[in-house]
């Protein structure tokens, strides 16, 4: 029986102990687990930033690189004021594992400076970016760590961190620099499909999910946590198919209609009012009103940790599809999977990111320009033929290894596969 916690370290000790667990149930080398159980490197950065008020203040900034046996550290910069570095290590081991799992020649990282990037001016937000960037020096590049968009951050963050580190390339090395980060602005590198890849891959990890149980999603419920990035395009993609939106939950509070939520006059009303409140005269329920929500499917696409036992046993849905990193914790998965309700694992459900920041690099190396129909379909094909492998894992055991255990298995034979032919210097 697993414990809760509401210490800062809990994705953290959840994720070191399922790879621990996974490795020994895989009778891995002792060798490869020590390895595998810390990251590589952890670099910490104060700098000094000069404010719109004269005033220079400190600011905090983390970059964890966990594993890179497989290629080049990848993994997003997040700005926001939980920040912290056991958060961090915990989300660069998961990009290792979804790396590894949906088979790209990419390692694991995660970054990202503590603070609330909302009180901060636009010019403000460039020099931290630009004094970050800076700071990390030559720990990021285009064949070595490949930063990307996360939470408090996107395509205009990334352009100013591509501008600053090829600013301070060699004249020769300008142009290749483009590539040290992936989720820029299309004219300045970027790929069609980026924005939409995380939240649309959630999507096709459940079609892939509701073709093998042969469940209708054209006339399913779904609530959404998290309108964000993830959650809103989750929300469109799964909307378009025929489902219907009935509950939504973020930082503001809950919403719920029993007739349907159209996400995109939903995403309308926060562009304009900042918050769910005020939504077509809707009034803000509880939290457990979200949760026991009558629903076939949850998609939980904000934070870590969102989902521990008190709210999962409030959940009536069929499916939880882990959009965002970590969302619901030990014992929180314990308590739905004896309920009966399957999981979808954000290491599969949420790599719909990483594998078309992999698209983009390759397009950046090879001087080349992709269609979105192009990146769709390659998106929809490695995230199949990754589902369909975990699923062969898990069909194998009778349905006694989880899906999220199938997708480490997978995940960490991968990776102990290429440090066994290798072998470990000196």
């Amino acid at each position: 029986m697993t414990t809760e916690s509401s210490n800062d370290d809990l994705l953290y000790r959840f994720v070191q102990d399922k790879i621990d667990d996974i490795a020994r149930r895989l009778d891995l080398p002792h060798s490869f687990r020590t390895i595998i159980s810390q990251p590589k490197n952890e670099l910490i950065v104060n700098f000094p930033v000069l404010m719109d008020d004269g005033e220079h203040r400190l600011f905090k900034g983390y970059r964890i690189q966990h594993n890179n046996v497989l290629g080049p550290y990848k993994g997003g910069i997040r700005f926001h004021s939980d920040v912290r570095l056991d958060e961090v290590k915990a989300l660069s081991m998961l990009m290792t594992v979804k790396c590894a799992l949906v088979g790209l020649p990419l390692g694991g990282a995660k970054g990202g400076i503590k603070f609330d990037p909302k009180s901060l001016s636009q010019d403000e937000l460039r020099r931290v970016t630009r004094r970050f960037t800076v700071a990390l020096g030559n720990n990021i590049g285009p064949g070595h760590d490949i930063p990307a968009p996360d939470m408090g951050t996107d395509a205009q963050t990334m352009a100013w961190m591509m501008d600053t580190f090829m600013t301070l390339c060699p004249p020769s090395e300008r142009f290749s620099g483009r590539g040290v980060v992936t989720g820029k602005p299309i004219d300045c590198g970027g790929t069609d499909g980026r924005e939409t890849a995380t939240g649309y891959g959630t999507i096709i990890c459940l079609q892939e999910w509701a073709r093998h149980t042969g469940f209708d999603l054209s006339t399913c419920r779904f609530a959404v946590q998290g309108f964000g990035k993830v959650g809103y395009h989750a929300s469109t993609a799964l909307h378009q198919l025929g489902a219907t939106l009935v509950a939504v939950h973020d930082h503001t509070g809950v919403i719920i209609d029993e007739e349907g939520i159209d996400p995109v006059a939903l995403l309308q009303h926060i562009q304009q009012n900042q918050q769910l409140s005020g939504f077509r005269q809707l009034e803000l329920q509880s939290l457990d009103a979200f949760y026991s929500s009558d629903v076939e499917v949850l998609i939980p696409a904000a934070l870590e940790n969102t989902i521990g036992r008190r709210e999962a046993e409030k959940i009536t849905a069929k499916i939880v599809v882990e959009g965002a990193n970590g969302p619901v914790t030990a014992e929180g998965e314990e308590i739905l999977l004896e309920k009966g309700v399957d999981i979808i694992p954000d290491v599969l459900a949420n790599a719909g990111g990483v594998i078309v920041s992999y698209f983009e690099w390759i397009q950046n190396i090879r001087s080349e320009s992709w269609d979105l129909e192009r990146v769709n379909d390659r998106l929809s094909r490695t995230l199949r033929k990754a589902y369909t492998k975990v699923l062969e894992i898990h069909s194998r055991s009778g349905g006694e290894i989880t899906i999220r255990d199938a997708c480490y298995m997978r995940a960490m034979q991968k990776l102990a596969t290429v440090y066994s032919t290798r072998g470990i210097f000196p």
